[in-house]
């Protein structure tokens, strides 16, 4: 089998031990913009939902599920659906110059070299589509791209379904799509499956992760390792911490969207319309026989220009409650009525 190789600059081979979701994406952008070599890296996260730059973050998780197993959420840099990591899952970013005469997205490019490998596992993968890999017409590998102008370079990033919990990826990213109204790109879910089920030859995903380096060695020939510099690791956990860390990021950077839900309990129903821009509500309309009219609109002029936040709602909802106001409902319930 030819290898694909590109003859170039030295690349950088960066194999990123954290597991920290926030640290991780950070990483990228830090890497994108205050490096000048070709990078490849490997990483991978623990127990995260990762979102698209332009998506609504709220529409695409489940929340229960989300506060039930403590899964972080982040949004990254380039756009496309949402995808779950866990440790079964093995991440892969190119970044790289660009020419100035054609600086097109090409998302071949840069995921042959993961067909070839599987290829070369024995397992017959395929790029398929505009940016996904599959395995028997099931997905193991979506890709996003993000140009950054200012330095003519390009970031391609890629997941790669190893040993993933599916059941856990199905679950976490389920949600009511009528509960949403807005224009926000919106993920199309795929049937999915695990590398892993295919091997010949059973690996572990550390193993996986060294073949995975050692291809794209083989294809750079002029290719060297790198690690973080305590430099580098003080400019990513700052930025984990100032921006992908921050709710503002993660959730109120959404595209403007309306929320409809309708809540029925023992004693009636609480049926509630937000209308968000930036994270923050705009205008509510409540509609209950549970409360007083003028319940209603207290409860209307509590909550507007808050963020749609949780921890935000259930806090006013306790202080709007401080006597007694809502014999209907629990404080707790109310909060469950706007997300």
């Amino acid at each position: 089998m030819q290898i694909f190789t590109v003859l170039s600059l030295p690349m950088l081979l960066i194999q990123n031990h954290s597991t920290e979701p926030y640290f991780n994406q950070a990483t990228e952008e830090y890497l994108l913009k205050h490096t000048d070599e070709d990078i490849f890296m490997l990483w991978r996260n623990d127990n995260a939902i990762v979102v698209g730059k332009h998506q609504n973050t709220l529409a695409e998780i489940n929340m229960g599920i989300v506060n039930e197993k403590k899964i972080k959420v982040v949004r990254r840099l380039t756009g496309g659906g949402a995808v779950y990591h866990d440790l079964g899952n093995l991440n892969f970013t190119f970044i790289m110059r660009y020419d100035e005469a054609h600086p097109e997205i090409n998302f071949k490019k840069f995921t042959q070299p993961i067909v070839d490998l599987l290829l070369e596992l024995g397992i017959s993968a395929e790029f398929s589509g505009r940016n996904d890999i599959l395995i028997e017409g099931q997905k193991i590998s979506g890709n996003a791209e993000h140009v950054f102008h200012q330095k003519k370079r390009i970031l391609h990033h890629g997941t790669l379904l190893f040993s993933s919990q599916i059941s856990n990826l199905s679950a976490a990213l389920k949600v009511n799509p009528l509960t949403f109204e807005d224009k926000a790109v919106k993920s199309k879910r795929s049937r999915v499956t695990n590398i892993s089920s295919y091997l010949p030859i059973p690996l572990s995903v550390i193993d996986f992760e060294e073949k995975v380096m050692n291809y794209v060695k083989r294809c750079y020939p002029y290719a060297k390792s790198y690690q973080f510099t305590a430099t580098d690791i003080e400019a990513i956990k700052r930025l984990a911490y100032e921006k992908y860390s921050q709710w503002h990021w993660n959730f109120g950077y959404s595209p403007r969207y309306t929320f409809n839900k309708n809540t029925k309990v023992a004693d009636g129903f609480f049926e509630v319309q937000l209308n968000v821009e930036k994270g923050e509500i705009e205008s509510i309309k409540i509609d209950s026989n549970l409360f007083s009219k003028n319940e209603i609109e207290t409860l209307e002029t509590a909550l507007t220009g808050l963020e749609h936040r949780q921890e935000i709602i259930l806090e006013q909802l306790k202080n709007s409650n401080s006597g007694g106001n809502f014999k209907n409902m629990s404080e707790e319930e109310l909060m469950g009525a706007f997300f």
